[in-house]
């Protein structure tokens, strides 16, 4: 039975009120006008972050932050690009399809710390990290999240923010989804280049459920304070020895 075969009293089938409970009485209060059902608290719903006034200047603050960033870093970029160059030779970009705002696939930027043997790997391999092929210069990058620098572009192309949940591959997104009901409620923000989940140790082979759990917490009580405490934190972890 369908929640419009439910019965006109507005209780679907097998509720409490077929096990003996009565139905709030509801008291009209003028023309076409009803009070909600005593004893049952009503709260205003949050703005989604999307809709907030402040997400344009977090918007403003990604273009001018990022832009700014890959000026300043530029040399650090070549340096990079020349130990991927030496070490994997011709390509020193990495790009790979991941999983935005709303569903949208995007391609995103990253140093080349391993070739891939065919799409396939690159596209469902989960965890690179013990692969015998990452050279010295590719641990490095990876180990320090040198490696990541690139998609600051992604940033001012708008495809990410500097803080947001971190995308994945659509394999994984349909995969996961199904695995966990509320991961893709994670698509309601543009992803980021860093997160709530990763400044509190959630990357590389840990929960998804615990990483979707951070993410939508961010989501909902989304602040520019709390981006500006990620990002500080964030750039805290990045220097550490272990490379969190």
């Amino acid at each position: 039975m369908t929640p419009r075969h439910w019965p006109r009293c507005g209780w679907p089938p097998g509720s409490a009120a077929r096990s003996g409970w009565s139905r709030p009485a509801r008291v009209r209060l003028g023309a076409g006008r009803r009070r909600p059902p005593v004893g049952i608290p009503l709260h205003a719903a949050a703005r989604p972050a999307m809709r907030r006034h402040g997400w344009i200047v977090k918007r403003g603050f990604d273009i001018a932050a990022a832009g700014l960033g890959l000026l300043l870093i530029s040399p650090v970029l070549a340096l990079c690009a020349l130990a991927v160059r030496l070490e994997t030779g011709p390509g020193v970009l990495f790009r790979q399809q991941r999983t935005g705002v709303d569903g949208r696939v995007f391609t995103l930027l990253k140093f080349r710390t391993l070739r891939p043997s065919n799409e396939h790997e690159s596209a469902t391999r989960w965890n690179i990290a013990q692969d015998h092929r990452v050279g010295p210069a590719g641990r490095f990058l990876r180990k320090t999240s040198l490696d990541e620098l690139p998609q600051l572009w992604n940033v001012v192309r708008g495809d990410m923010s500097l803080v947001g949940p971190r995308p994945e591959r659509p394999y994984f997104v349909m995969r996961f989804s199904q695995a966990y009901p509320e991961y893709a409620d994670r698509h309601r923000v543009p992803a980021g280049l860093t997160g709530l989940a990763q400044v509190n140790g959630l990357r590389g082979d840990t929960s998804i459920e615990d990483r979707a759990r951070f993410d939508n917490r961010y989501i909902e009580g989304w602040t520019l304070w709390q981006d500006a405490k990620i990002l500080l934190r964030t750039a805290a972890l990045v220097v550490r020895p272990d490379g969190s």
